[in-house]
């Protein structure tokens, strides 16, 4: 891990604190940047790089190991979801007397919890030594299951569940959103269909003229580090902008802090049991685990900027995400380390998705030979 990443929480604690006191300074400053879409073209940039790191010919590979893409799918469009949306209903819906509704902060959560892995999830699963394999081809095939998913989930768990569960005063504050389905699909087609089709180009146009070596060695090392760039830079203008609201409400950046780092924890902590339960070994078990906890809050900024405004308080609780996710994901690199060295992986070989048998355990020869699933 070089400087830049490994201080990324400094990095971001300090653009935040950056844009806070811009916007607080000179509150004019929100005109040139939505005039200019500095917010949007800050998130695109911010997603093109690792799409276009991510080697799509890893997919073949997780669709033949048929149970680690069902659990993926299990966890990332079934699990995730549902628990993004309870911790929502529970905090932000009204329903619990000492959470007032909240329906800017309930939007907010829907759009990060139905943002499914991609960007960082490379970072976190190589700090804690998972399979880049995995990862890369998870996230790959997770970032395609997005582009068709995403706007249904929102239209499932925003607009259309809320009012069959009765929560009267959470369906009049989204009422008030007048958020529409063609919204949601025009945000995604454009902040993640171009940055996925400029990863997608890249790498054709780059290996094919110049080689995978050259791409691999060369090429991905010099852009990489405008991911980190780019976060920053969005970071500062999206927070110059929610200056006030953060000076003002500090305690609402506390109040979403917690529903999402209980998220985080359990996620993983319930992805990567799932992962070591059906015999993945260590570094596919943690790829699995990074997968499901990790959410592409570039794509829910960029959404709710697009629907909402940049300094709507939808747009203000996804960009709190990132604050909260840096942090404890980090943390949670810690915890994987720690399990790798707790738990006996004896028998759990890369690729061996079953659970490992004494012959395996016993005959490495053996699980060469095994058949994938």
């Amino acid at each position: 891990m070089d400087f830049l990443d490994k201080y990324l929480t400094v990095w971001i604690f300090g653009a935040m604190a950056i844009g806070v006191g811009l916007g607080y300074v000179a509150p004019s400053i929100t005109e040139p940047i939505q005039q200019y879409h500095l917010v949007e073209i800050g998130l695109i940039l911010m997603m093109y790089p690792p799409l276009a790191k991510v080697n799509y010919r890893q997919l073949p590979t997780v669709f033949r190991k048929w149970r680690i893409l069902s659990l993926s799918l299990l966890q990332n469009w079934l699990i995730g979801p549902t628990l993004m949306f309870l911790l929502a209903m529970i905090f932000f819906s009204g329903i619990v007397p000492w959470f007032p509704a909240r329906p800017e902060y309930f939007l907010g959560l829907i759009f990060i919890g139905m943002a499914r892995c991609i960007a960082m999830v490379l970072v976190w699963n190589d700090l804690a030594e998972g399979s880049n394999e995995y990862a890369a081809g998870l996230v790959a095939f997770n970032s395609v299951f997005q582009i068709v998913t995403y706007g249904v989930y929102i239209w499932f768990f925003a607009l259309f569940l809320p009012p069959v569960l009765g929560l009267d005063a959470m369906v009049a504050g989204i009422e008030a959103f007048d958020i529409t389905v063609e919204q949601v699909f025009w945000a995604i087609a454009i902040f993640l269909g171009i940055p996925f089709a400029g990863g997608i180009l890249t790498r054709l146009g780059g290996v094919r003229s110049k080689g995978e070596e050259w791409y691999e060695e060369q090429f991905v090392p010099k852009i990489s580090p405008f991911t980190l760039i780019a976060l920053l830079f969005t970071v500062v203008v999206m927070f110059a902008t929610q200056g006030d609201n953060i000076i003002a409400r500090p305690t609402d950046v506390l109040w979403l802090a917690v529903p999402l780092t209980i998220y985080f924890v359990v996620m993983f902590l319930v992805s990567f049991a799932m992962g070591r339960g059906i015999g993945a070994d260590y570094s596919t078990t943690t790829a699995i685990g990074f997968t499901a906890a990790s959410n592409n809050f570039e794509l829910a900024i960029a959404v709710a900027v697009a629907i909402f405004g940049v300094g709507s308080g939808v747009a203000f609780a996804t960009v709190v995400g990132p604050l909260i996710e840096v942090p404890v994901l980090l943390a949670l690199v810690n915890v994987a380390i720690y399990f790798q060295e707790k738990f006996d992986w004896a028998g759990y070989e890369t690729g061996q998705i079953d659970a490992p048998s004494a012959a395996v355990a016993e005959d490495p020869a053996a699980d060469s030979t095994a058949e994938d699933d």
